[in-house]
């Protein structure tokens, strides 16, 4: 499979596994000048920003690892820009990230690390 189709359908299933675990979807996929940001969402009054990693082997290091410094201040930038876009103020935001292995053949293991990373960081 490859690297794109990985990504895609680790998407998917971060889509559904962040919707039962009481998360409102409210946007896939967004991109504004600054970059792109996987899902936007929130969870009990807060506005949540979702990276989303898959890998289909640990052979280059874990999805989490993957979310360098740059890709973060990259998702802030955009998180930003999203918010101002929208008039959002006052509501607590944060950044997640939803790490998923795929082995070939085998079950997909999620892993959602909520507060990731902060603003800067």
């Amino acid at each position: 499979m490859g690297s794109q189709t990985l990504g895609l359908l680790g998407e998917e299933l971060a889509f559904h596994y962040l919707a039962n675990q009481g998360y409102k979807i409210l946007l896939k996929n967004y991109e504004n000048p600054l970059g792109e940001i996987d899902l936007i969402a929130k969870e009990k009054g807060t506005l949540v920003f979702v990276e989303v990693k898959t890998r289909s082997s640990l052979s280059m290091g874990s999805p989490l690892e993957s979310v360098t410094f740059h890709k973060r201040a990259q998702i802030a930038k955009s998180a930003r820009y999203y918010m101002k876009r929208y008039g959002i103020k006052d509501i607590p935001c944060r950044f997640d990230v939803v790490s998923i292995l795929m082995p070939p053949g085998g079950e997909p293991q999620i892993e959602l690390i909520q507060n990731a990373f902060l603003d800067g960081e």
